[in-house]
């Protein structure tokens, strides 16, 4: 994936991602009070809990439609875990807890970003995640999904849509949706990519997901 300009999801990162139909958000007013409520000590935070994904679609088939809406609804279960917060919290790199390109925020910080949902492109803290999402078809390419720094909306190729099961395919739909946020990584695949913020919390998402 390219930060500047193109954002690529590569094939190791066994994740595709995309949306189907329009997810009713909590009101405002509950949101608010959740995000009043993002306190770390003790059990998951309200937050968590009503975290909503809200999804616009684009040429989408109904059986990849049926597989993002599937996956739509385990990023919401995995959110809404302990086990998600105590991953994300305690995340390492280079023997610190830490992500990589985190742009100078603790694990805390991340998390709470995260669940404040506030896109650099659509900003406010809706407690919410939102998905622009558009097919495309590329069977030769390797590129599971991407995005613009300047655009709403993600990519997503059928190639691996088809291929992936739902648990995966939350991979790239957090990946993509984490640059939304104003989190990058290396362009080219060094060493620290797979420890910053979208590919860190991306693969923590699937693996969590494929537990469910």
């Amino acid at each position: 994936m390219k930060t500047t300009s193109m954002i690529f999801t590569l094939l190791f990162l066994a994740s595709c991602g995309g949306g189907g139909g329009n997810s009713a958000s909590s009101s405002g007013k509950a949101q608010a009070v959740a995000l009043e409520e993002i306190n770390l000590e003790g059990n998951t935070p309200v937050a968590a809990q009503t975290f909503d994904i809200n999804l616009q679609l684009k040429g989408f088939q109904a059986s990849h439609e049926n597989k993002v809406n599937e996956a739509k609804e385990l990023i919401k279960q995995v959110i809404a875990s302990d086990e998600f917060k105590n991953e994300v919290l305690g995340h390492t790199y280079q023997g610190k807890r830490q992500f990589a390109n985190n742009n100078g925020m603790s694990n805390e910080e991340v998390y709470k970003k995260i669940l404040e949902g506030s896109e650099n492109l659509t900003p406010g803290k809706n407690n919410q995640m939102d998905l622009h999402l558009e097919a495309y078809t590329d069977p030769k390419s390797i590129t599971v999904g991407y995005t613009y720094k300047t655009a709403k909306k993600i990519w997503m190729n059928t190639k691996y849509l088809a291929m992936y099961p739902a648990a995966k395919i939350t991979t790239n739909m957090v990946h993509e949706w984490l640059h939304k946020l104003g989190f990058g990584h290396d362009a080219d695949s060094t060493k620290k990519r797979p420890y910053s913020v979208p590919y860190a919390v991306g693969y923590i998402v699937r693996d969590l997901a494929l537990r469910m």
